[in-house]
């Protein structure tokens, strides 16, 4: 099979979707791997490291679109990318589709099958998405400490404290991956911390493993009473493939302190509050109603190599698995990749994406991924 590594074109994405390390490893299986220049740079691989894993480097972005059976990227195609894609093509990233009708119908005139990191799901885990939720939730901390800073727009509150003076208030909303990392990062700068969760199985969990966090149900006359004491609230509730619940409305955000940050991990899948945008790591806040707002929706970008070299270790078994077998096969030995197609020979096989474009939806048996 011939894969192609594009180089990312969205704003600020410094990440890659294949390593020079699995080049080497498909190489050995007897794939051809298209890798655009520079397509590594960003996070420190350099096109002699892919050449020397055996990868050719393609100077144009198309030549790599036009040439691979599998593309395989980190971030949802953009328009420019949207005319690349053909029939008989698998596209292998992050979508995100429930937060974008445009793309959704791009990938329905493609022809090409469409599959999603974010909705391969196993034993009720998603684990090509939890990486980048480990490293959303911890960074959301750290900008939402730097923006809480006076010179930054902020009331001026250090998350932490020092002695004699009462540490910050963070309030997170959701219990998963990305939740559970951002509270870690300000428990342990010392903050005061509450998660907000409707599973209770779950917030059992947090509260014997994460005795210096508070959980609370999440109702909207809880969120209430804790929102006026706020200087940090994380938005990272998540419903697999589909548009983020709007949690915080305007009237509710009005509640915060002039100069509280609201950090919205869940942008990519439209955000959990009314006044969120997405924004990028260029121009990554601004500010509504006094609160100031960070809502960029690639945050692992910020930390390229990183985030690069988590990805691959979550997403090589899968890619390698459809290089080798094909999607059909590779569907029927591990049957959790099927959950990650999300558009096939022009119809969206996701039922969460459908309803939130008021869409057809159609579940694709295994039969239909060779007709593809």
């Amino acid at each position: 099979m011939i894969i192609g590594v594009p180089k990312e074109i969205k704003e600020q994405e410094h990440r890659v979707g294949l390593l020079p390390a699995g080049v080497q490893k498909l190489r050995r299986g007897g794939h051809h791997v298209l890798v655009e220049t520079g397509a590594g740079a960003g996070c420190g691989y350099s096109d002699v490291e892919y050449s020397a894993a055996g990868a050719e480097i393609v100077g144009s972005h198309e030549a790599v679109f036009e040439r691979a059976d599998l593309i395989v990227k980190v971030k949802e195609p953009l328009p420019a990318e949207y005319g690349l894609l053909r029939r008989g093509q698998i596209l292998f990233t992050y979508l995100h589709l429930a937060a974008s009708r445009g793309l959704t119908e791009a990938l329905q005139r493609s022809g090409c099958t469409a599959v999603a990191y974010e909705t391969i799901e196993v034993n009720r885990r998603l684990p090509l998405l939890e990486p980048m939720s480990e490293i959303a939730g911890r960074m959301s901390v750290v900008v939402g400490g730097y923006y809480l800073a006076k010179h930054n727009g902020g009331k001026g509150v250090l998350l932490g404290g020092v002695p004699g003076v009462l540490p910050g208030k963070v309030v997170v909303l959701g219990g998963g991956t990305s939740g559970v990392n951002a509270a870690r990062m300000a428990a342990g700068l010392g903050a005061d911390v509450t998660i907000l969760e409707v599973d209770l199985e779950r917030m059992r969990f947090l509260d014997i493993t994460m005795q210096t966090t508070n959980t609370l149900y999440s109702t909207e006359a809880n969120l209430l009473e804790l929102l006026p004491e706020t200087d940090l609230l994380v938005g990272a509730v998540l419903v697999p493939g589909a548009r983020a619940p709007r949690l915080i409305s305007r009237e509710m955000l009005s509640l915060m302190k002039p100069g509280s940050v609201l950090v919205d991990i869940a942008i990519d899948q439209g955000g959990c509050a009314e006044t969120s945008r997405p924004t990028t790591h260029k121009a990554p806040v601004y500010e509504e109603g006094g609160v100031i707002h960070y809502c960029v929706a690639n945050m692992p970008g910020a930390y390229a190599r990183t985030a690069a070299q988590a990805l691959n270790n979550a997403t090589f078994r899968y890619l390698e698995l459809i290089a080798d077998n094909g999607l059909e096969k590779a569907c029927r030995l591990n049957p959790s990749l099927h959950g990650g197609i999300n558009v096939l020979d022009g119809q969206v096989t996701v039922a969460a994406v459908a309803e939130a474009h008021d869409m057809p939806y159609a579940q694709p048996a295994l039969g239909e991924l060779a007709a593809a």
